[in-house]
């Protein structure tokens, strides 16, 4: 694992021991930058269910202003201050679940809120209307969400436009606007 791009450009990130944490694939993350890498540079974004945070690194090390991470596994936030420690990087750590932390980021704006669940959580809608509930989405802002792909998900969120949909193999990225 390591991060693509950026300032911090081929620096290794240390991976998880287990594997209850999913990094994102390199081939993923990147096609996932070059469809956001206008949008990062000053951006805040929230990196929600952050795992190992090789995400949230990722927008820090192309130019994103503010980077908050949150997951719920001790361990994942143990190797995200590992990560960001690695890098000589500093960046706002939840510790918790994404009700937990949607409801203390309440009416924070950010430009990008990444989503990457376990892939056996279903509950998209949950999570947006959580989003649209506390105002952590700025209105021109994007949830990306990275699940298992299954035809038979739907993934449709009153609210809410997907405006991009990708399937990588076994994974599927959706992209979603506010509608305002």
């Amino acid at each position: 694992m390591r991060v693509i791009a950026g300032k911090h450009r081929s620096r290794p990130l240390i991976s998880p021991k287990n594997s209850d944490v999913r990094p994102t694939t390199d081939m993923i993350k990147e096609s996932i930058f070059n469809i956001i890498q206008n949008d990062v540079i000053d951006c805040d974004f929230l990196d929600l269910f952050a795992g190992s945070g090789a995400i949230g690194i990722e927008a820090i090390s192309r130019g994103a202003n503010k980077v908050v991470f949150c997951d719920n596994s001790k361990e994942s936030i143990k190797l995200i201050k590992q990560n960001l420690a690695m890098l000589k990087e500093e960046a706002e750590i939840l510790f918790g679940d994404y009700e937990y932390a949607l409801t203390r980021l309440k009416n924070r704006q950010f430009d990008i809120i990444f989503l990457d669940p376990p892939y056996e959580f279903k509950d998209i809608k949950a999570v947006l209307n959580k989003i649209a509930e506390n105002n952590v989405l700025s209105d021109t802002g994007i949830v990306i969400f990275e699940s298992l792909y299954d035809k038979n998900f739907d993934k449709n969120v009153e609210g809410f436009n997907i405006i991009k949909s990708k399937k990588y193999g076994i994974t599927a990225i959706d992209i979603y606007e506010r509608i305002v």
